[in-house]
């Protein structure tokens, strides 16, 4: 054992890096110079190790050659070396102001003399810098930069700051106990997910008195809400404490009442602002595949609505319609699952149908991909603003409906086949209508003074006078038509603008390539960790491919790092990372089908099994450590220790008779135990309520008789019936019981030789037989044995 380690004592100054050369850090992380990573090896406390300890992991005594290597390590090492604490914990403090914070390391990485802050660590110490001005009136170059710090002018012809910061190694206790204390009104998140994944990713200490700024959920206009809390006291006290590798509470200190008040006020506020008056939007909701719903929405705004179940081995219809030829109402569609957590939105959607033509669908087939994990489907209706807005709702129709693509195939065929014409018809060049061929000359005169076909093939057909004939119009870069001037504003802003990721700045030549980017690789976008199991930003590259190790897994880069935690496994009680632990369960399940079935003792009242059973599954786990039943007629040790005399008895004649004096015994005088329900026992019999009747032994040989005849050669096929200790007894009958229970259909459950190694394994513990049982049985279905 390492005897308690003497505190780390280290110090020095640094300047702040100049923000043109600073790496983006989070939370309380910086940037130190190489030369710190040395001086503080050199500054490390020495550790005396217990001159016992091993050195090396194959040690053997009785092997030489481990043996020499081990006095070897010892020699080497001298029972004491340095070793510097984890996590390294540092004390910020700018000699300027006096303000003090602590912080946590990411790398040694810093130009040297410099030291890399991470923004909040620039608030706490008041180094933000209020303005930078990239040239200068008077400056000959125009190459200097002036930062504001702490109220004053520092000008630094290379463009850095020369703000000092003192850095002192201070080794925190961990903390077990933090109180925040809101400090605006009107939160009302998921406090616990949102502070458990702010404090895990960000931060290595905490500092009494500082603010923490939490991100919450978008908001309405995309941007990420913040919440911010004051420290306000932890435990242990002090000035700071670590929060790696430790049980932390956390607990929001309460309102008060104008805070309370205040936070109620915008809380109602919210809920009033919810759509659904006849003014205004629908309020939407859970919609289902057996009827349709009727709408409105206002210009601007969305209606959600809910698919929260359907016949997933079918296609899958979304339908929109009832909406005036001259509105534009788009329709969204997102899967929700644990990769997609947003209300599809324009800039944010799996399917959408954003043309100009109604009635708009969305077929989704059962094999697509995005489906597999959903858990429902979100829809969105979306009214498209105009340049004059108007406050008239827009009316709609929506519909979702069970689609079977066969079907429907075969119906646009027959469709097509159709002639949908009656004889003696003839189709009018112009319109393409088609009329008797008696008319066709009066039709033709007509149809060339007041109709025209689209010269650019669309296949529409216009009065050459009317409105929507000159504002009929075609993309010049893709097929798309309409016949507003809506319309073409619309597909030119959303189809032919370039837009700007607000995540990760990436640009896109259109909404439909950006809202591909921001449910694909886009490091905003949200998921479910499976892990953590927060809602959270997938992190990541955008513009790297893949790794392969990202590839393989199927995890996303939060994942990958927050799967890097280690947990310990419920069954074999190793240490596995989050990320690992389904494959490490999939061995053991590979184990619990290959395991073999345990052997119960021959007697059918002990609830023992011949090899023992323990914790882990091990039904061989007794003889293994040399505690088998040591003989070959199927009783553990404990039923056959009575019956064992060290003599040579090849035959077995001599066991044969001392079974039947045993039998002999039991049935003439009983065993004398009130728990006892042995049927050839004097005793089990009276406890059973057939009497205390005397046997006579002429009667009771004729009984034993044919079990000791189930001995001869190797069979040995009869049952024992011997008297055994209560809990042994009272196992066998739980076990028996539980057997016929859940094994009725032959199928189901586990059969009786599982049961009674479970209970032997968990002590007659119930709850944690069947917790046995889950981990390393299995069931008859998968081949348990009968």
């Amino acid at each position: 054992m390492a005897s308690d380690p003497v505190e780390l004592s280290w110090s020095s100054q640094y300047t702040v890096a100049p923000l043109s050369r600073t790496t983006p850090l989070s939370g309380d992380k910086i940037l130190l110079p190489p030369s710190a990573l040395e001086q503080l090896l050199a500054a490390a406390p020495v550790v005396t190790v217990d001159s016992t300890q091993r050195h090396i992991t194959s040690f053997d005594p009785f092997n030489p050659y481990s043996f020499a290597a081990e006095q070897q390590a010892r020699a080497q090492f001298q029972d004491r070396f340095q070793q510097l604490p984890h996590p390294l914990t540092f004390r910020l403090v700018n000699p300027e102001n006096g303000r003090v914070i602590h912080a946590g390391i990411r790398e040694f990485s810093a130009e040297e003399g410099q030291i890399v802050l991470s923004s909040f660590l620039k608030e706490a110490l008041g180094l933000e810098a209020a303005s930078v001005e990239s040239s200068r009136e008077g400056s000959p170059s125009g190459t200097h930069d002036v930062i504001m710090v702490n109220g004053t002018e520092d000008l630094d012809v290379n463009g850095a700051s020369s703000a000092k910061i003192t850095v002192h190694a201070k080794q925190l206790p961990k903390g077990t106990f933090v109180k925040l204390r809101p400090l605006e009104s009107g939160y009302d998140e998921d406090w616990k997910s949102l502070l458990e994944e702010h404090l895990r990713s960000n931060f290595t200490t905490l500092t009494n008195g500082e603010v923490l700024v939490v991100l919450g959920g978008r908001g309405a206009g995309g941007k990420r809400e913040e919440f911010r809390f004051l420290v306000d006291g932890f435990k242990p006290e002090g000035d700071g404490i670590c929060v790696v590798d430790t049980d932390l509470e956390v607990d929001i200190e309460a309102l008060n009442e104008e805070q309370a008040r205040e936070t109620l006020k915008k809380i109602a506020a919210k809920s009033q602002q919810a759509p659904g008056t006849d003014e205004g939007s629908s309020v939407g909701g859970k919609i289902d595949v057996f009827r349709g719903l009727d709408g409105q929405v206002l210009e601007g705004e969305y209606v959600d609505y809910e698919l929260p179940s359907w016949d997933r081995s079918q296609g899958l219809e979304i339908s929109l319609d009832g909406v005036e030829d001259d509105d534009e109402v788009d329709l969204f569609v997102s899967p929700y699952s644990s990769r997609q957590r947003v209300r599809p939105r324009e800039s944010e959607h799996v399917f959408a149908d954003m043309s100009s033509r109604y009635p708009k669908r969305i077929r989704l087939q059962p094999s697509n991909i995005e489906l597999e994990e959903a858990e429902s489907i979100w829809i969105s209706i979306h009214a498209y603003p105009s340049e004059v807005p108007s406050d008239i709702p827009k009316k709609f129709h929506l519909r979702a409906s069970i689609f079977d693509a066969k079907a429907q195939k075969h119906s646009d065929k027959t469709q097509s086949a159709e002639t949908p014409h009656l004889p003696g018809e003839v189709q009018c060049d112009n319109c393409l209508q088609w009329v008797p061929q008696s008319s066709l000359f009066l039709h033709q005169n007509f149809c060339l003074r007041n109709n025209i076909l689209c010269p650019q093939g669309c296949g529409q057909v216009f009065q050459k006078r009317s409105q929507a004939f000159k504002d009929h119009w075609h993309c010049p870069h893709d097929t798309f038509t309409g016949n507003t001037p809506l319309s073409n504003e619309k597909h030119d802003a959303i189809f032919h603008t370039p837009q700007t990721c607000s995540s990760c700045g990436l640009e896109f030549p259109s909404i439909p390539t950006l809202s591909h980017h921001k449910t694909t690789t886009c490091p905003g976008k949200l998921i479910l960790c499976r892990f953590c199991h927060l809602q959270v930003p997938q992190e990541g590259d955008p513009t790297e491919p893949a790794s392969a190790e990202l590839l393989l897994s199927g995890l996303t880069p939060h994942e990958l790092a927050d799967g890097g935690r280690t947990t310990e496994c419920h069954l074999c009680n190793k240490i596995v990372r989050f990320r690992d632990m389904e494959t490490h369960l999939r061995h053991h399940d590979l184990e619990r089908l290959s395991r073999p079935a345990p052997r119960i003792c021959r007697n059918i009242n002990c609830g023992r099994t011949q090899d023992g059973a323990n914790k882990t599954g091990d039904t061989r786990a007794g003889t293994r450590m040399g505690q088998g039943p040591g003989n070959d007629i199927g009783l553990c040790s404990v039923c056959f220790g009575p019956l064992y005399v060290s003599l040579y008895d090849p035959e077995g004649k001599a066991l044969r008779r001392r079974i039947e004096r045993r039998y002999l015994s039991q049935l003439l005088t009983g065993c004398g135990k009130s728990w006892c329900k042995n049927v050839y026992c004097r005793t089990g019999r009276k406890n059973t309520g057939e009497g205390d009747k005397a046997l006579a032994t002429k009667d009771a040989i004729p009984l034993v008789k044919p079990f000791l005849e189930g001995m001869a050669g190797q069979g040995y096929t009869t049952p024992l019936h011997f008297c055994v200790d209560e809990a042994s007894q009272r196992r066998r009958g739980v076990a028996e019981m539980l057997s016929v229970e859940k094994g009725v259909d032959g199928k189901g459950g586990f059969a009786l030789e599982w049961y009674v190694a479970a209970l032997e394994a968990e002590g007659g513990n119930l709850d944690k037989a069947q917790a046995w049982l889950k981990g390393w049985a299995p069931t008859r279905s998968e081949g348990g044995s009968v």
